[in-house]
């Protein structure tokens, strides 16, 4: 079964440092290796920040409105993502709470992924 890790955090409130920015990935590094040679991971990728959202939105009369910035406003922002293959929703919650993404205030989603066969 596959499942999406939905990596939130809260949003900076000023730019992060070089510094921090590697202190930040030297935490992923090794959950990145772990879920890798475990054979679980399907594909992961970490989000530039909000402000490079664009939203698009159909309305019912078929007019497109795009506007800067992202859905909602909220002082979580969602940050990047894993797609796992996990057996069962204990295992991808194991993987989730494994995440650095779930310490220090962050928080990891896990959400099981619909698959359809095509007609």
């Amino acid at each position: 079964m596959k499942y999406m890790l939905l990596l939130y955090g809260a949003q900076p409130a000023e730019p992060q440092t070089e510094q921090a920015i590697q202190e930040e990935m030297d935490e992923y590094w090794p959950y990145e290796k772990a879920i890798t040679d475990a054979g679980v991971k399907v594909a992961s990728d970490a989000l530039q920040g909000v402000e490079t959202a664009t939203t698009v939105q159909v309305r019912d009369n078929g007019e497109r409105v795009v506007t800067d910035g992202p859905f909602a406003e909220t002082r979580e922002i969602l940050g990047g993502y894993y797609l796992i293959d996990a057996p069962d929703l204990d295992a991808a919650l194991d993987w989730a709470a494994r995440c650095p993404g779930s310490r220090r205030g962050g928080k990891v989603e896990v959400r099981p992924i619909l698959e359809f066969e095509a007609p």
